[in-house]
Order: structure tokens, then sequence, then C-alpha cells
């Protein structure tokens, strides 16, 4: 018989089992729900499955995530992959009932695994196998990326990659904070990155991207065990011309072979748009989201709604924020990202 404890706090200690799970993501290790809880408040919680022998056979991470709407659970915020990591589908199923139960809603981000083909827009993770070397790694790339890879160096640009360096986190967010202004979008508050690199430490690094000695390009990334994520990457829109981008992604795939990591998540596209076409250059794979929503009765698929409210109201939001000045940006980000779990 399978017993199910709820953990209130990051749960540290269920890190040995997240570490040896061949479908854990970084996203899944306790530093995540401590930097959530750390950062934007929201209380830290994970499930675990223990057998009759005592040994932990699951584990289900999870963030309380309160608002002036209410409160949630939801595994996990502000990335693309959360959900259960069990010994089988049945306890995946049994925690995943449990902390419904405990939450009343329950939001899961689960991957549906690898699709050869889905339709236009579909949310996927895009996947790339790593090689033993750098080396072998470029030299599997087709003659056109590699072709760009070079021109990126011969514009003057060069890399840098930096792990436990607060330097480092303060010129990412410089360029993620002016990215997210063009963009229109709401930017993270920068204690949240710093609460990131505090908890993962050695599991992640960060990224840079120079010109001169000014950083036009910058990435956050993420590990567990052999494999890797980007939940972020910037560049500076008036250096895009000289391809800061192709030299980011090598410099992160370069480094993470060679210390190791065979697979990277490049992080979530839509199937058959530009940035779904930019990663899949680099050979990744479409391994298509599912997304669910639990109540404390049981799972609730969700409706086929077309583009709805949000949808619309959008692009009005994404005009009105580019007009406001980066400081503006940063502090009203700040205050309203913790309620954006995506």
């Amino acid at each position: 018989m399978t017993e199910i404890i709820l953990h209130s706090g990051a749960a540290t200690e269920l890190d040995t089992y997240v570490r040896q799970h061949n479908n854990a993501s970084a996203y899944h290790l306790s530093a995540w729900r401590a930097a959530v809880q750390q950062a934007y408040g929201h209380k830290a919680l994970c499930w675990q499955a223990i057998n009759e022998q005592g040994d932990t056979v699951g584990v289900l991470p999870a963030s309380e995530v309160r608002s002036p709407l209410g409160k949630h659970l939801c595994s996990l915020p502000f990335c693309d992959l959360g959900g259960p990591l069990a010994d089988s589908p049945e306890i995946a199923t049994q925690l995943a009932k449990a902390a419904a139960k405990y939450g009343k809603k329950l939001d899961l981000r689960c991957d549906a695994g690898h699709v050869n083909s889905v339709s236009e827009g579909t949310k996927v993770r895009m996947i790339g196998e790593l090689m033993d070397s750098s080396e072998a790694l470029i030299a599997s790339y087709k003659p056109k990326l590699r072709s760009q890879i070079r021109k990126s160096e011969k514009n003057g640009l060069t890399a840098s990659i930096q792990v436990n360096s607060g330097a480092a986190i303060a010129d990412f967010f410089d360029v993620y904070a002016q990215n997210m202004l063009r963009l229109g979008s709401i930017p993270h508050a920068k204690q949240w990155f710093q609460a990131v690199q505090q908890h993962y430490g050695d599991d992640s690094f960060v990224a840079l991207v120079f010109m001169d000695n000014k950083v036009v390009g910058a990435g956050l990334v993420l590990r567990v065990g052999n494999n890797a994520v980007i939940p972020w990457a910037s560049t500076l829109a008036d250096y895009n011309k000289l391809a800061p981008n192709m030299l980011l992604y090598w410099a992160i795939q370069a480094y993470l072979c060679d210390s190791g990591a065979t697979q990277f998540d490049f992080g979530r596209s839509s199937y058959g748009e530009g940035t779904f076409r930019f990663k899949k250059q680099w050979g990744a794979q479409p391994h298509v989201l599912d997304w669910q929503t639990w109540t404390a009765s049981g799972q609730q698929p969700k409706a086929e709604t077309g583009p709805g409210l949000g949808a619309k109201v959008r692009p009005i939001i994404e005009k009105t924020w580019q007009k406001l000045p980066l400081s503006v940006s940063n502090s009203l980000g700040g205050t309203l990202r913790r309620y954006i779990t995506l």
C-alpha cells in the first residue's frame, strides 16, 4: 500500500528521488519552490508517496499561489513543466488526487511526450540531445548552422559562462528587462532571478554574449543531473543583426556537452512559429505540453474556447506596456508578475 505524505516548505530531502528520476526536470528540484516562496511569497508544498518498505516512490511538487482572486495549487508556476514524478502512472494519479483534494483546484503542467507533427500553434517543449563533446556537437550541425555561429564570432561577439556570479545575474537582468519592455511583456522582479541563483547554486549558470565590453545577449540555465533547461534568454534588438542569439545558444550547448550534460530543453514554443523554427535548426524535437486542471472531485479537461478575451486584450496591454519607462516597467513588473504563473 502506498502512503501519501504532505510536506510544507521546499522539502530538500526529496531532491534525491528527483535527481534519479528519468523524467525529472530542473524545475522539480526544491530550489524552484524555495525561490518562488522567497521572491513572491507563494507557499512551497510537496506530496511524497512512500511504499510499505519506507521508500520514496513518487513526488508532486507544487506552490500555493495566492492572488486577489483567491488561491490555487500549481505544479509548477512560472515554468513549462511540473507534475508528478513517480514509479508508476497509478502512483502519479494518487499524488495528483491528494493534491487536488487539498487545494480544491490544481494546475498540472505535464509533458505528453515526443511527437513528429502536431497542429500549428500547439504548445511544445523543444528537446535537444547533446553529444559527448562540443567538437562532436558542432560537427553534427548542418553547414548553414555552423556558418551562422562563425558569423556571430566574425562580427566581434564573444561569449562567457558564469557560475554563481551575482554580477552575471545583474547583467542578465539588464538585457532581459530591456527585451521584455520591447516586447510589451511584464517582467519578473530582479529579486526573482537572484533567488533562483541563490537556491540552485552550482545547478545553474548564466551565459553572456558581449560586443566589446557591452552585454548584448544573456541566458539563465538550470540543471538536474545530465539534463538542462533554459527558462529565459534575451538579446538587445539593436545588436540582433550581429546574431548574438546564435552565439548564445552555441556557447550554452558547448559548455553543457563539455561538462557532461546529455539533454537540453530549449523551452516552450508554439509549433511552427518563429521560436519553434529557431530551436528546431539545432536538432531539437517537439514534446507536446499537456497542461491539466484537476478539482477535488477529479481531473477536468480544459474546454477549447478559441482565442477568448485574453487573446483580444493582450495586444492592447503589450502596446501600452511598451510605452512605459524602463524603471516603471521593472517596478510594476515585480508587483504584477507574482500573479502571472505562466
